[in-house]
């Protein structure tokens, strides 16, 4: 092993040696700059009783950017990282699946490995794991796993982000056992194992390598090469946020093995899995590959530059409907009485943290599909049939479902503009999570007027409405947040920066209380806005188009866009509009942008906030009356209210709140009049502060129906009943913990618990 290679191993150990689980960076294990997974394969098995997921995973590795093509096997020796490493291979459109081609059930694959035979030592950890290496290689923990001076110092290490697995064995798999795969070599002729073990890799080079209008044939072959028997067990050791895997006498990535199966189960606690259960009490389970991304599902390469295609079998019981975040619509196919199997497939290159799988009791609307015949006349024509239009995963909260179509709308449009945005364009460092998240945001109210088919003058009046409802969201953040946790690029200069070996860290990617900030959604909502407003709304738009089309497929930073931008449009430079300066006053300062200081004025001035306005000043007035007049006198002069749209009544609410006092009557009238228990849950959010506010006793099941059915918009209100110091109010969130602590994520639980105790 090199010198460059010998100290990024020793990096990785002490990286993971000095982490803290409970400390707020969340590290990205993987050493991406010597190793690159291109291709992923899961054969995996979901038991709801024992609440495991389990299986293999046979994962396809390219050599990384840093790592030279050629040399000896001592000379791995690293490279500057090259920008293509950030490209993503665009594919055309997927319009057939694959049928299942993998009936076997793992389990009856890795049993043999997970229990040891007569008189063997048992090497399994406390938590499952499964190192054996612990007698030959000296990698049994990571205490441990480079000790350069006695053990293995000249081994390459791969290094893969994984957490919560109970990781069983790991195996070289003989990619050249699969018949007709000698089309993907230039030579058959072998004399010794060196040969052997570069014609495997050889022929997981050629596969992943490709061209994308070849991508059945070559979603066929991964399958094929997946099921291929493996060639030698590989030595392995797990940390607390790793997986590392070597193999003796390797001392180069190239050489490393380049198809290697792991077989592992999930555990019932792992951070990547929620199994719960639906509105009717049946078991679900699915992935929110957040805070710590899939790393509790398999083992993978986290961090964004790991771009990979991947293809699933999942087995359960045929009372469940298995849905993947895949480019097919999958039809199950029966293995026997009670079992199903599905296949699911991606074949455009997105990070590991996109795959997601949801199972439960579902039920399925379909609508009636055109799609064209796909004729193919080869030897993996079997494997592919009509499919619908590549439909991909969004997971909505139950809160946006009721109310009206509003919120669900909204909600909606945005997800969708994650399609742009987070998908096809993402972050090459995921610090900066504005250039998804405030892309989605700004998009989000362009897509929804669109759906709603609203007039020019109208859309521009909703978005204005949002646009001061932003405002009072991110004032008031930023009154009552840590100002570092306002930065959108909290490392700043070294944004984009990773090590030797490609592990980076995560600023505050472990933060509760950041997942439920929005500091980042709205800042960089507010900077594209600014730009829009500056730059003219349909020369603003072109430049989107251009935008996209130049970087679809590609990682970027910050600087990326605005240089383009004011390339594309350079009268902007002689207005005094840099990219340093865009990046100085709304990605690298906490607190509010001053740019935008200068521009919320005009939002008061909109028709429909104005609207509400008067309407505020009717309900003051009405509160006045209310507490100095007789029940008799108030029925003679009651008030004409105009009717609201949704985000009028969040903003009539708020600036309700903003009032003092307002007495029983005006509350009664104010609930009466607006129906707010069957609003959306934006709107009946606020409607549990007022009856907190002024503990309105008689409506406080309206604030423990919301803590149980709104759990995560609901994290704030624990807050309200806990500061007044309020008994009554103070049991009623003790009551409603206690109901919904099981069910909640990890993150708000801990969040409500620290208010709480």
């Amino acid at each position: 092993m090199t010198e460059n290679l010998q100290s990024c191993c020793l990096a990785n150990w002490k990286m993971e040696m000095e982490l803290d689980p409970a400390k707020d960076d969340l590290p990205l294990m993987a050493n991406t700059r010597h190793m690159l997974v291109k291709h992923y394969v899961l054969d995996l098995d979901v038991d709801f009783k024992s609440q495991v997921i389990e299986g293999t995973i046979v994962l396809f590795f390219e050599p990384g950017s840093r790592c030279k093509k050629g040399g000896s096997a001592g000379e791995g020796a690293c490279l500057s990282q090259s920008d293509e490493t950030c490209k993503i291979r665009a594919s055309e459109p997927c319009h057939s699946p694959v049928t299942n081609v993998s009936a076997r059930s793992s389990k009856t694959g890795y049993n043999d490995f997970a229990v040891c035979a007569k008189g063997e030592k048992d090497t399994s950890d406390k938590n499952g794991n499964h190192s054996n290496g612990e007698q030959a290689s000296g990698i049994s923990s990571s205490k441990n796993c480079c000790d350069i001076e006695n053990h293995g110092s000249e081994d390459f290490l791969l290094v893969l982000d994984c957490c919560d697995l109970s990781v069983l064995k790991v195996e070289e798999v003989d990619v050249a056992a699969v018949p007709g795969i000698e089309k993907f070599t230039r030579s058959a002729k072998l004399t010794d194992a060196e040969e052997l073990r570069n014609l495997r890799n050889q022929i997981v080079h050629e596969l992943v390598t490709l061209p994308a209008d070849r991508w059945r044939e070559q979603l066929y072959y991964y399958t094929r090469c997946s099921q291929a028997p493996g060639c030698g067990e590989l030595l392995f050791s797990t940390g607390t946020w790793s997986l590392m895997i070597r193999k003796a006498e390797v001392q180069a990535p190239r050489d490393f093995p380049h198809a290697i199966r792991i077989w592992y189960k999930t555990k019932p606690e792992g951070r990547s899995v929620t199994w719960t259960t639906d509105q009717s009490s049946r078991p679900c389970v699915y992935t929110m590959g957040s805070p710590i991304n899939n790393r509790a599902l398999f083992p993978c390469q986290e961090p964004p530059v790991a771009m990979s295609t991947w293809q699933t079998t999942v087995r359960t019981a045929s009372c469940f409907v298995v849905l993947m975040s895949g480019e097919n619509s999958a039809e199950p196919a029966q293995l026997q009485e009670g079992l199903l199997s599905w296949y699911y497939y991606v074949t455009m290159p997105m990070p590991a943290s996109t795959f997601t799988i949801a199972i439960g009791c579902w039920t399925e609307v379909k609508q009636e599909s055109h799609t064209a015949d796909v004729r193919t006349n080869n030897e993996f024509s079997s494997l592919f049939s009509r499919a619908d239009l590549s439909p991909h995963i969004i997971f909505l909260s139950q809160s946006v479902l009721t109310g009206g179509s509003h919120l669900c709308g909204t909600r909606l449009c945005h997800e969708i503009a994650h399609a742009w945005f987070g998908l096809a364009i993402g972050a090459r460092d995921w610090t900066e999570e504005w250039i998804s998240e405030g892309f989605a945001t700004y998009l989000e109210d362009v897509f929804w007027a669109v759906a709603q088919q609203l007039p020019h003058d109208e859309a521009r009046e909703q978005q204005e409405l949002k646009a001061l409802l932003r405002w009072r969201r991110l004032r008031d953040e930023v009154q009552n947040s840590e100002e570092e946790l306002q930065v959108l690029r909290p490392n700043k200069e070294n944004t984009g920066e990773v090590s030797e070996s490609g592990t980076c860290i995560i600023k505050h990617g472990l933060n509760a209380e950041k997942i439920f900030m929005q500091v980042h959604y709205l800042k960089g909502y507010f900077l594209l806005q600014s730009l829009a407003k500056r730059i003219g709304e349909a020369t603003y738009f072109e430049f989107l188009r251009k935008f996209v089309q130049k970087f679809h497929g590609q990682l970027i930073l910050s600087q990326d866009f605005l240089y383009m931008l004011l390339e594309d449009i350079p009268e902007q430079k002689g207005y005094g509009l840099s990219v340093e300066n865009i990046i100085r006053a709304w990605l690298d300062t906490s607190g509010i942008p001053k740019p935008l200081l200068e521009e919320c004025q005009t939002w008061d001035q909109c028709r429909l906030v104005r609207q509400v306005n008067d309407e505020v000043t009717k309900w003051i007035q009405v509160n006045q009356r209310a507490r100095k007049r007789s029940k008799r006198k108030r029925r003679q002069d009651e008030v004409a209210f105009q009717k609201l749209l949704p985000d009028q009544l969040v903003l009539l609410l708020e600036s309700l709140l903003e009032e003092k006092t307002l007495c029983l009557r005006t509350l009664q009238c104010l609930e009466k009049t607006y129906h707010l228990d069957e609003q959306d849950s934006e709107v009946r959010h606020r409607w549990c502060e007022l009856v907190v506010k002024h503990k309105y006793t008689t409506r406080y099941a309206d604030i423990e129906k919301f803590l149980k059915e709104d759990q995560a918009m609901g994290v704030y209100l624990y807050g309200e009943l806990m500061v007044n110091e309020d008994a009554k109010q103070q049991e009623l969130a003790y009551k409603c913990f206690a109901a919904t602590q099981k069910q909640m994520d990890v993150s708000s639980a801990k969040v409500v618990a620290e208010m709480l105790f």
